[in-house]
């Protein structure tokens, strides 16, 4: 069994200001609108308070009601410059996505996206049941792609045609671990969906994507003890062998650290990155010994 001090590295302290990227950027303003999924926890819930405290007002959406709350919560704890609005929602029902966006839009100008929700199941191909690939599919993949057709009709209805889509993607948008089917191909799709985005914007429409390695997410922290126990191992072990035995980094990200990358893709600094991937990984996916 791993230790209290062993949980302790799964931990997320609390944001503060010193964790935050604050980007000066004329377009982060209160009248601007960004779209954040899985905005009740992990990365999601990070991203909408960071892009909030730029002074963004932020159309935070999730599943989770209390989630978001939370998340409203942590904010108004930070007495942010923008503001937080949870629009709760489900990323399977197409009506549900519209609503989003017009909820956005009833907010002020919707200019960013950050595509986040996400799911994860482990099986074999042979074994991964259809049900649960469809139900990622729809949360990872055609949602994102019918809230970035919603969101660049409206960015293209401004007066100057600016906005930013980004897409949470991962290293395994870029290579594929087993037992991950559901979750590899989306993420490989999300890189194609960013990719098509750039390709048919200009004039002020851009698209990137982000791809860390392990978060301490929900998505990620809960699967820890079970790998340890399943393999007889300890905590550490599945964080320093199994998760990070090809990382050059001794500790997991943070999700602040992840929605710092979408604060400045979205900002007037990120004005060259356009279908482009933000790699974080800690030399995962590029190094080796």
């Amino acid at each position: 069994m791993a230790t209290d001090a062993t949980h302790g590295r799964l931990a997320v302290d609390p944001i503060t200001d010193d964790d935050l990227l604050f980007v000066d950027d004329d377009r982060f303003a209160a009248e601007n609108v960004a779209v954040v999924t899985g905005a009740a926890s992990g990365i999601g819930r990070a991203t909408a308070v960071a892009l909030a405290a730029n002074g963004l007002t932020v159309a935070a959406t999730d599943v989770d009601e209390d989630g978001l709350a939370e998340t409203v919560d942590e904010a108004d704890r930070l007495e942010v410059d923008g503001r937080v609005e949870p629009i709760v929602a489900d990323l399977t029902d197409d009506a549900d996505i519209e609503r989003i966006v017009d909820r956005a839009a009833e907010l002020g100008t919707v200019r960013y996206l950050a595509n986040v929700a996400g799911l994860q199941h482990i099986d074999a191909v042979e074994d991964f049941p259809m049900d649960r690939y469809d139900e990622m599919h729809d949360v990872m993949l055609r949602a994102p792609l019918y809230l970035s057709k919603l969101v660049v009709g409206r960015v293209r209805e401004t007066d100057d045609g600016a906005g930013v889509v980004g897409n949470m993607a991962s290293v395994h948008g870029r290579y594929v671990t087993a037992d991950k089917v559901g979750y590899n191909v989306s993420k490989f799709g999300l890189r194609g969906l960013t990719q098509s985005i750039a390709a048919e914007g200009g004039d002020g429409l851009r698209a990137f994507s982000v791809s860390t390695g392990y978060v301490k997410t929900p998505l990620v922290t809960d699967q820890i003890p079970d790998t340890a126990d399943q393999r007889g191992i300890s905590v550490d072990e599945v964080i320093d062998d199994v998760m990070l035995g090809q990382s050059r980094v001794s500790e997991l990200m943070d999700p602040v650290d992840v929605a710092n990358l979408f604060a400045f893709g979205f900002s007037e600094h990120g004005s060259h990155l356009n279908g482009g991937d933000l790699l974080f990984d800690g030399g995962m996916t590029l190094t080796y010994e």
